[in-house]
């Protein structure tokens, strides 16, 4: 009968442990504040508007000859399609608000491969976000050079931002298979 008592009292010690156990901000912390203009970093500048009224229209022109033209909410620059779809030319995604801040992923297309990847908005409001995002945005850019496509992994610990960068990246995919 003691053990009985004894593990009842170890499994409820335990419970209460484990949800008492503070895992993220309160909620007036985790607000997102405005992103930062004055950056200094070449990878991180303030995410271009997505308004309809300040698209930019350009017009592709496909190896058959063809042309169409498009007009698109975020900055695009496009030349040529190539036979895997995507037109060559730097489109930046859409950017995507998260718990902690937005998101916004910026490809170049060369050739119909995408050849590079810049995060031009990350949340980097405290120190911890930045701890998380100086490891996690390297990982998430090599999975897509090497996947070329949206199709990759999430990183551990970093779950807001892999997914804010999962969605600004198949924006910006989308636009490069316009």
């Amino acid at each position: 009968m003691k053990r009985i008592v004894y593990a009842l009292l170890a499994t409820v010690s335990g419970l209460v442990l484990l949800f008492s156990y503070r895992t993220s901000l309160p909620e007036d912390a985790a607000v997102a504040a405005p992103l930062n203009a004055n950056r200094t970093d070449a990878t991180r500048v303030t995410p271009a508007p997505a308004s309809p009224s300040a698209g930019t229209s350009s017009t592709t022109t496909t190896p058959g000859g063809s042309s169409s033209s498009s007009s698109s909410g975020a900055t695009s620059s496009t030349t040529t399609t190539s036979k895997s779809g995507l037109t060559d030319g730097t489109f930046t995604g859409s950017a995507v608000n998260t718990r902690y801040g937005a998101v916004q992923v910026q490809i170049t297309v060369s050739g119909g491969v995408i050849t590079d990847v810049q995060t031009p908005a990350y949340p980097d409001h405290s120190s911890r976000d930045r701890q998380i995002n100086q490891d996690a945005l390297p990982q998430l850019i090599s999975e897509t050079l090497s996947a070329q496509s949206a199709q990759i992994d999430m990183v551990s610990g970093a779950t807001y931002t892999s997914t804010g960068y999962l969605d600004s990246l198949q924006s910006a995919i989308d636009q490069a298979s316009a």
